[in-house]
């Protein structure tokens, strides 16, 4: 009789373990291919997200309406923004993933900014006026921290091709293609190195909202 006992009770948690694998496996599927979860850990893309926030990003957004002026990214900085490897040895970049994966913990390697240069482009800081200017045209930028100038570093960049020119909104605190100029790459990040768009605030739930795709800048590119 304990025996005819024991024997449902091992099929039950043989099939727990399995059910646990096959979700495990589908939501790695669903990550790798089509929408994703972020945590921001900076305050660099202030007041649009803020340190703290989950974020969920589709990966394909950008294949049916390619990138644009004023987009958001999401991009894995690994010879860009950070080296492309951490030197932290196996056991600990494995560890980092993990939290990463779950959403408990930011990435080093992982970025987010607002794309103000397309391959092409000429960006520069700033006219007469302290604004940013694309191709000679003055950027409209009611997205950047209230009280924060569009910048106070200089620059003047040809975009390549295959590059974007990126920058945070909360501009006094990020890191982001200006700090870069002198670096291998001059920080401009390649277009293949872009996972997605975020394209929900999952959490905190009082910041539970979508993140809306900004309209299309009217910037004419160089040449186009």
């Amino acid at each position: 009789m304990h025996q005819t006992k024991r024997q449902p009770r091992k099929m039950g948690w043989r099939f727990v373990f399995l059910a646990l694998l096959l979700a495990v496996a589908i939501s790695g599927l669903v990550r790798s291919l089509w929408l994703d979860v972020y945590f921001i850990p900076s305050e660099s893309m202030e007041p649009l997200l803020e340190g703290g926030d989950r974020i969920l990003v589709s990966r394909t957004d950008f294949r049916a309406d390619p990138i644009r002026h004023g987009d958001v990214v999401v991009f894995d900085g690994r010879g860009s923004f950070a080296p492309l490897g951490s030197g932290k040895g196996p056991l600990v970049d494995g560890a980092a993933s993990a939290m990463q994966w779950l959403g408990l913990a930011g990435s080093d390697t992982t970025y987010v900014k607002r794309v103000i240069g397309l391959p092409g482009d000429t960006v520069v800081c700033c006219d007469a006026g302290g604004t940013v200017t694309v191709n000679g045209s003055a950027l409209d930028e009611p997205y950047v921290f209230p009280g924060d100038a569009p910048s106070t570093q200089k620059f003047n960049t040809v975009v390549p091709e295959g590059r974007l020119w990126l920058m945070g909104d909360h501009r006094s605190v990020s890191a982001d293609s200006r700090s870069l100029l002198g670096a291998p790459g001059g920080g401009l990040v390649p277009l293949d190195r872009v996972i997605g768009r975020p394209v929900q605030i999952l959490w905190p739930l009082d910041r539970f909202a979508p993140v809306a795709r900004p309209a299309p800048a009217p910037i004419t590119q160089n040449g186009r």
